[in-house]
């Protein structure tokens, strides 16, 4: 079922996409790999270096539900022909892994990594630590042909596994600011609380000397 008409995609009301680690590496991924047809076409191939994180996302919206978080293939480019390291500049800034590689497994097997990127405006080495996150999964080595022969990849696989697709989750977390802001609403609503208690029991004690 192809539910994108357009380049825009095309669900349900009230449709909710959260697919787990396992899920969006071993079928979405794996079958974008393999050039395989997906059952819902919902996420969509991005050129992170054409796109800001901000603009993600209305590229990336699945219809009209409020969303937290946005899916996406990319592609990966090197930086340089002859090393490894990946291309992760956008016009306004650029992508920065932070931490270690997280292990992802499925039934008791590893299957793939996750790599968390933050983004920073500007230009590297400097430049505006922003709030957008972005995990990075891609298929290991230990899930190639060699490795698990029993899942019948062929040689066009093999080589797409090359190419460097991968499956990215992007969302914005929530800023210090906010949260601050939010740690003092509560203290206020607990205090205006206990205020209040406090005058109560003031009120009860009098009635009960009174009577």
């Amino acid at each position: 079922m192809n539910l994108s008409v357009n380049g825009q995609s095309q669900v349900p009301p009230g449709f909710r996409f959260h697919p787990t680690e396992e899920e969006l590496l071993h079928y979405y991924l794996r079958k974008k790999i393999a050039n395989e047809k997906i059952d819902l076409d919902v996420i969509r191939e991005v050129d992170l270096n054409k796109l800001e994180p901000w603009d993600i996302q209305e590229k990336c919206k699945i219809g009209s539900t409020p969303q937290n978080d946005w899916y996406l293939f990319s592609h990966k480019d090197k930086k340089y022909p002859s090393g490894s390291r990946t291309n992760r500049a956008t016009a306004a800034g650029f992508w920065k892994a932070t931490g270690r590689d997280k292990v992802i497994y499925g039934n008791c097997k590893r299957i793939g990594m996750r790599k968390t990127l933050v983004f920073y405006k500007g230009r590297a080495p400097h430049g505006l630590k922003l709030d957008w996150i972005m995990h990075e999964y891609r298929l290991d080595d230990i899930s190639t042909p060699q490795h698990q022969p029993s899942l019948n990849f062929c040689a066009s696989e093999s080589a797409a596994l090359e190419e460097g697709w991968v499956v990215c989750r992007v969302f914005k977390k929530k800023s210090t600011l906010q949260s601050s802001s939010a740690v003092s609403k509560t203290l206020i609503h607990e205090n205006t609380n206990t205020h209040h208690d406090g005058v109560l029991d003031q009120i009860l004690m009098y009635m009960g000397r009174s009577s």
